[in-house]
C-alpha cells in the first residue's frame, strides 16, 4: 500500500483541550463525545458539524471551508437536539431531530425533518405538526436524490394508528411541498420497521418488513411501476440474502447472504434473473461490504472489511472506479488496525471527510483532498483523551475445554509488567449478536485497566461474527458451556502467568452482569467477588418484565435462546442459586430500565437476603439500561474501583 502524505492541521470547529501529561480522568472517560459528525457539501464550499455543547445538547455549525468562518448554527428546543443532517443540494442542508433519553441510551427520533441554508437562512419545519401542513406524522428522509437538487425522498407514517403503511413522497426541500409516490403495503410494526432500498435514480425498487399475515417471517417486496409485488418470504429464523444496496446495474442488489454460507457473506443479487452471487466469503468470521461513492450514494462493491484477529480487507478487481479503491486502500495503509471510513464527499469525489477509530483511537474526523495527496485533521470526537496515554487492548485466542477456539480481547495496564495482575472478567451484553471487537473502544475495559487490572473480554459461544453455528451453539447455554468458556479463558491466562490466580472478580453489564454473578455460582473457588449492572439474574422474570415480553417476536427469541422452564433454568439462575454465592456481590441499575427492569436486582438482592448474605447496592432513579449521566458513570466507576481494590487491588494485597 502506498503510505499518505499526511498534512495534519488543526481547524477552526472548536478550540481543541489541552492535554495533560496525565492520564484520562474518570470524568474523561465519561463525557459524551463532542464532536458527532462532519459531512462536506456537494461542491466542496462548506463543512457541518454536530458538536455538543456543555449543556449536553447537540447542535449543528456549518463552517466555510475555506478559512473554517462560522457561517450558521441550528439547534433544538428544550430537551431536542439535531440528530441526522445531510447536505440536500449545496446550499441547503436537512437535518432530523431528536430527544435523548437515558432510558433507552440512544437519541429517539422525533420524525420532525428541518431544512435551512448554509448560511442560516431560510429555516423552515417541513414535516410533523409545527410544520406549514401541520400533519401529525413521523417522517424519515428514504434518498437525498442528488439528481434532484432540490427534492428529497421521504416516507411519512401516522402517529394515529398503531401499526400503519408508509406512504412515500417526493419533498421539496425549501417548500416542503410533497407530491405522492404511492403507500409501501407493508406496516411499520412493533415487531419491526420497514427498510426502501431505491436504485441509483432515486426510485423506490425494494422494499423489507415484517409479514402482514404473518409476524413470524419477512417478506421482499419488488415494485413494478406504480404496484408492489410480493418476491420472497422468509422465517425470522431462517438465513439468506439481506438486500443493502443497489449497484449501478439497476438489476443488481448488494447485500449480506447466509443462503450458501455460515458465515456472513458479500453478494450480488440480479432481480432479473432471481439468482445470487457470492462475492466474498471468510470460512471463519462475517463480512462487512466496502462500497464505492457517488454523488454522495452507495454505488459499487469494492472490497470487504473483516475481523479475526486483526482488521483486515479484500478489494475486488475489475472495479469500474479503480481510483477510489486505490485511496480506501491508501487510507487503511495509513491508519493500520483501525476502522476507516469515508463519512462523506463532494460530488466529484474529489475532497472526502475521513474518519478513523479502534479499540486503542478515539474516533477522529479528516479532509482527505484525493488531487493532492493530502490529509488534514479536522477534530477529535473526544479531545481530552491523549491517545497515547490509554491502556492498550490487544486481540488473543485461546482453546475452550471441548476444544472451541474462543477469540477475545485483552486490555492491559499501561506502562506495567504483564504478569501476575488482578484480573477482571467483562463479558459482553447481548449476548446472541453481538461481539467485542477492536474497532470501538470500551470506557469500562479502560477504566479498569488505567486503574492497574488486567481486563479480559471473551467472545464466548452464542457471540456474533462468527457465523451462525457458533452463535447458536450459545442457544439455551447461557449459564452453562458460555460460562465455561469465559473460565478458560481466565485460566488461560493465570497459565500464562498474565493473571494473579488468587485475585480475580468479574464484572458485566445486561446479559454480562448475568454472566459475572453465574461466573460466581458456577466457579466458587476461582473468583473473589462479582459486579452486576442492569443484569439478569432471574430467567423466569425475563418472561414477564420488560419490554421483550411485550413482543411476540420477543417472547419466541427467549423460547429459543433461554433453557426450558423448571429445573434446567433455574440452574443457570443467579437468584436461584444465592446459596451458592460465596463472594461479595455489588449491584448497580437503574431506576428506568425497561429493557431489564429493577426487579431483576431486587430478586436476586433478596435472594441473598434470605441466606443471610448481604449486597452493596446502587440505583439512579433517572437511568436506565446503561447509565447516560456522565456524573453517574463517575460514581459507578468510583465505587465499583473502591470495590474491587478491597478485594482484589493494591488494598487486598496489603
Amino acid at each position: 500500500m502506498k503510505k499518505l502524505a499526511l498534512a495534519i492541521a488543526c481547524s477552526a470547529l472548536a478550540p481543541l483541550a489541552v492535554l495533560a501529561d496525565n492520564k484520562p480522568t474518570l470524568q474523561d472517560y465519561a463525557r459524551h463525545a463532542q464532536f458527532i459528525d462532519i459531512k462536506i457539501s456537494p461542491e466542496g464550499n462548506y463543512l457541518a458539524a454536530t458538536s455538543r455543547g456543555e449543556d449536553g445538547n447537540v447542535r449543528l455549525t456549518v463552517l466555510d471551508i475555506e478559512n473554517r468562518a462560522p457561517l450558521s448554527a441550528a439547534e433544538g428546543h428544550g430537551d431536542q437536539s439535531i440528530n441526522t443532517f445531510h447536505w440536500a443540494n449545496n446550499e441547503r442542508l436537512i437535518m432530523t431531530l431528536a430527544r435523548e433519553v437515558g432510558s433507552l441510551e440512544t437519541p429517539v427520533a422525533t420524525g420532525e425533518i428541518l431544512a435551512m441554508h448554509a448560511n442560516g437562512s431560510r429555516r423552515e419545519i417541513l414535516t410533523g405538526p409545527r410544520s406549514r401542513d401541520g400533519e401529525y406524522v413521523f417522517a424519515s428522509v428514504v434518498d437525498w436524490l442528488p439528481d434532484e437538487p432540490d427534492s428529497v425522498l421521504i416516507y411519512q407514517q401516522p402517529f394515529t394508528q398503531q401499526e400503519p403503511f408508509l406512504d412515500l413522497y417526493r419533498m421539496h426541500v425549501n417548500s416542503g411541498r410533497k407530491r405522492s409516490e404511492g403507500r409501501i403495503p407493508l406496516r411499520a410494526s412493533r415487531e419491526g420497521g420497514v427498510q426502501v432500498i431505491t436504485d441509483q435514480t432515486g426510485t423506490p425498487r425494494v422494499a423489507m418488513g415484517i409479514d402482514p399475515n404473518d409476524n413470524s417471517k419477512r417478506t421482499m417486496m419488488l415494485r413494478d411501476g406504480n404496484s408492489w409485488r410480493v418476491h420472497s418470504t422468509v422465517g425470522e429464523t431462517e438465513t439468506g440474502f439481506t438486500p443493502l444496496a443497489f449497484t449501478a446495474d439497476p438489476n443488481l442488489l448488494m447485500g449480506f447472504s447466509r443462503t450458501e454460507t455460515d458465515t456472513t457473506a458479500i453478494a450480488l443479487y440480479d432481480l432479473e434473473a432471481g439468482e445470487e452471487e457470492i462475492l466474498a466469503v471468510h470460512p471463519n468470521t462475517d463480512l462487512m461490504p466496502i462500497m464505492s461513492i457517488n454523488k454522495g450514494r452507495a454505488h459499487e462493491v469494492i472490497g470487504a472489511a473483516y475481523e479475526y484477529g486483526e482488521f483486515d480487507a479484500v478489494f475486488f478487481g475489475g472495479l469500474q472506479d479503480e481510483a477510489f479503491a486505490e485511496a480506501v486502500i491508501n487510507l487503511m495503509g495509513a491508519f493500520p488496525q483501525q476502522n476507516v471510513g469515508v463519512n462523506s464527499a463532494t460530488y466529484d469525489n474529489n475532497k472526502v471527510i475521513v474518519t478513523t477509530s479502534s479499540a486503542n483511537h478515539p474516533r477522529m474526523f479528516y479532509l482527505f483532498d484525493r488531487e493532492s495527496n493530502q490529509l488534514q485533521e479536522l477534530a477529535n470526537s473526544t479531545p481530552w483523551i491523549d491517545p497515547n496515554t490509554l491502556p492498550q487492548t490487544q486481540s488473543i485466542t485461546y482453546e475452550s475445554r471441548d476444544g472451541l477456539t474462543i477469540h477475545a480481547l485483552l486490555t492491559l495496564p499501561r506502562d506495567q509488567e504483564a504478569k501476575d495482575l488482578p484480573l477482571i472478567l467483562l463479558p459482553h451484553g447481548g449476548p446472541h449478536g453481538v461481539r467485542d471487537s477492536l474497532m470501538s473502544m470500551d470506557r469500562d475495559a479502560k477504566v479498569l485497566a488505567q486503574h492497574g487490572y488486567a481486563v479480559l473480554q471473551p467472545n464466548f459461544r452464542g457471540s456474533g461474527g462468527y457465523g451462525q453455528a457458533f452463535e447458536e451453539a450459545g442457544y439455551k447455554r447461557w449459564g452453562n458451556e458460555m460460562i465455561d468458556d469465559m473460565t478458560d479463558g481466565v485460566l488461560h491466562l493465570i497459565d500464562q502467568d498474565i493473571a494473579d490466580g488468587d485475585r480475580v472478580c468479574t464484572y458485566g453489564g445486561s446479559y454480562g452482569g448475568y454472566a459475572a454473578l453465574q461466573s460466581v455460582v458456577r466457579e466458587q473457588d476461582l473468583y473473589k467477588c462479582a459486579i452486576g449492572f442492569v443484569g439478569v439474574y432471574d430467567l423466569d422474570v425475563m418472561f414477564e418484565e420488560g419490554d421483550i415480553p411485550e413482543r411476540e417476536s420477543g417472547l419466541r427469541y427467549l423460547h429459543r435462546v433461554l433453557p426450558e422452564a423448571g429445573e434446567a433454568r433455574n440452574a443457570q439462575s443467579p437468584a436461584h442459586n444465592a446459596d451458592k454465592i460465596n463472594v461479595p456481590v455489588f449491584l448497580i441499575h437503574g431506576a428506568e430500565d425497561v429493557r431489564v427492569p429493577l426487579i431483576q436486582s431486587e430478586r436476586l438482592r433478596d435472594a441473598m437476603a434470605e441466606h443471610g448474605k448481604e449486597v452493596e447496592w446502587m440505583v439512579k432513579e433517572r437511568e436506565g439500561h446503561g447509565f447516560y449521566n456522565p456524573e453517574n458513570n463517575v460514581e459507578r466507576w468510583q465505587h465499583m474501583l473502591a470495590f474491587l481494590d478491597r478485594h482484589i487491588g493494591q488494598a487486598a494485597s496489603e
